[in-house]
């Protein structure tokens, strides 16, 4: 596919709605990095410790704060005109899905909102095919979608994929944790690939896209060919860091069903999504050639992914760090992720 010159219009205004979040945070600090006018949403009295402090982070950087509720439409309408806001970003997470479908409205009343990017970031959810329960949390991001284009709101859809981090099933960010040290557990026979993005180039590249003329009512597609592996081969490379060798066990397909149908949150969504990653093969079991898609590498050719080779050297460095303790560290990280989504 031949894609012509970016004609990107003048670095506008970006409000993002979800800054304090996995995602949000990335997204916010790139916007930043590339000298964007950005804003952060706020919800008035926000009481959760880490979320205070991620916002005097980004305060500090240059963000401006704004208080204000996604779902609540005569608040965000006014925050809207009175600051200008040109790009709208949302990375709320799931709890929050179908609150912004009452920012599309306050949008579409505005009416001088150039672009909106809805909370995606992950898969083609109007491709992906998870079982329950992340079925339904794809389902309210496709009402979502529906509602974004009957509005006639300009928008960009970002489906960025995995995260460049070992898959852990059980657990909501696993880029926090260290790929394992004792075995690797390997989904089915772990020869299903899957696209690996490191967050720092998921904020880059949606701030590049938010505004470009070529991505508009488009689904903006990250395929880093120097990262589609699959689950042997990111065992492989990690064997290789750590200078020995690992052993393997297998994950069944109805294992992962199981824990899907154990309605457990968030556990059992990771594992559904999961299974539709490395069983089902949902990120590359489709081509991306049709008129309402494009690749972002396609759009930006001269920039360039980082590879997991050298993402898994970061966890190297986070090896030295790592207390005693073993599965109790886990069980501590999988209770920080819960803290962290109760305080989204």
């Amino acid at each position: 596919m031949t894609v012509s010159a970016s004609v990107s219009a003048a670095k506008g205004r970006i409000l993002i709605a979800g800054a304090t979040g996995f995602i949000g945070q990335f997204v916010a600090e790139a916007s930043l990095e590339a000298n964007r006018p950005t804003y952060i949403l706020v919800r008035p009295n926000s009481g959760c410790p880490s979320k205070a402090e991620a916002i005097k982070a980004l305060q500090q950087k240059g963000a401006i704060i704004v208080h204000g509720m996604i779902n609540n439409q005569e608040s965000m309408e006014k925050i809207l005109k009175e600051h200008d806001i040109d790009i709208v970003i949302a990375a709320v997470g799931g709890g929050n899905i179908l609150d912004q479908i009452t920012l599309v409205n306050a949008i579409k009343a505005v009416g001088t909102v150039k672009r909106f990017l809805p909370s995606e970031f992950g898969h083609d959810v109007d491709r992906a095919d998870p079982v329950e329960p992340g079925l339904s949390m794809y389902m309210e991001k496709r009402k979502v979608r529906r509602s974004i284009e009957e509005s006639g709101v300009p928008y960009t859809y970002i489906c960025c994929n995995s995260i460049a981090s070992w898959p852990y099933y059980d657990n909501t960010h696993p880029s926090e944790d260290i790929p394992p040290l004792d075995r690797f557990q390997i989904y089915g026979d772990g020869s299903v690939k899957a696209y690996f993005v490191a967050g720092t180039d998921i904020g880059k590249f949606t701030i590049k896209a938010a505004d470009d003329v070529r991505t508009l009512n488009k689904s903006v597609h990250f395929r880093p060919f120097c990262n589609c592996l699959d689950m042997n081969e990111l065992a492989s490379l990690w064997e290789k860091k750590i200078g020995r060798t690992l052993p393997r066990e297998t994950v069944t397909e109805d294992h992962l069903l199981d824990l899907a149908r154990e309605n457990i949150i968030p556990q059992s969504i990771v594992a559904s999504f999961t299974h539709d990653i490395f069983i089902k093969g949902c990120q590359i079991n489709f081509s991306i050639d049709g008129p309402n898609d494009i690749e972002v590498g396609t759009l930006y050719p001269d920039e360039t992914f980082r590879p997991m080779d050298e993402c898994f050297d970061e966890f190297l460095l986070k090896m030295d760090k790592k207390p005693a303790g073993g599965d109790d560290n886990i069980a501590a990280s999988n209770l920080m992720v819960q803290i962290s989504a109760m305080c989204a």
